[in-house]
């Protein structure tokens, strides 16, 4: 009896991811990048890093400052993915903005935390972009 021989990824299901995740999580923060610009606000930074906590982007329009974390998914299952933004990484977001605002004294500015879901597809277009602006307020 002879084997088959594998066949090759379906690409034309909506289930299958033809990139890395890592490749769809930065191709997912360019896209919001790039909408933020689009929409006035200003890069401020991207990726920035403390320690081993990260924020996809800091943002400024006018005299307000985001801290935006950015969350892309190839299909719509298992929830959106705004629901990846847990407790616990609110919390390590919060944490790079607090090391970020003692970093930079004297900035007069609102402070706010959103968090953009994007679902894509295969072909990496976009289905659905949500900003969800002012997605929690830190713990007093």
């Amino acid at each position: 009896m002879s084997k088959s021989p594998s066949k090759p990824a379906d690409r034309t299901r909506p289930d299958v991811v033809p990139f890395p995740p890592h490749d769809l999580g930065a191709w997912g923060e360019t896209t919001a990048a790039r909408r933020l610009v689009s929409d006035g606000w200003a890069i401020v930074e991207r990726n920035l890093c403390w320690g081993r906590r990260e924020i996809d982007l800091v943002v400024r329009r006018g005299s307000l400052l985001a801290f935006v974390e950015v969350k892309t998914r190839s299909c719509a299952g298992f929830g959106g993915p705004e629901g990846a933004v847990t407790w616990k990484k609110r919390r390590e977001i919060e944490a790079v903005a607090r090391a970020y605002l003692a970093r930079h004294p004297g900035l007069d500015l609102d402070i706010r935390f959103d968090v953009i879901a994007i679902v894509c597809d295969v072909r990496r277009r976009v289905l659905s972009y949500v900003h969800i602006e002012g997605a929690w307020r830190p713990d007093a």
